[in-house]
């Protein structure tokens, strides 16, 4: 158990930030399992969509770096591009 002040309290921050995280990276698989799932390719590119808006989203907050959401965007891209009409 911490016992200065700061370290409770850091204790605190730390905890608040990763449920706070795993909310995020828990609605990211949610997403991309949903674009993977989809069964014909407009409905692909509209859960696509809203993938990239929320990964766009996390990188501006910093929670995931910016290359590693340009690759799950990249990789979403071509298993779209290889659906069929």
């Amino acid at each position: 158990m911490a016992h200065h002040k700061s370290a409770i309290k850091r204790i605190r921050t730390e905890q608040k930030a990763r449920s706070r995280n795993r909310y995020y990276k828990r609605r990211v698989k949610e997403a991309i399992k949903s674009v993977l799932s989809s069964q014909n390719k407009e409905e692909a590119l509209e859960n696509f969509k809203r993938t990239v808006s929320l990964l766009d989203k996390l990188v501006n907050k910093r929670i995931f770096h910016r290359n590693k959401a340009a690759n799950r965007k990249a990789k979403l891209a071509r298993y779209i591009n290889s659906l069929e009409q």
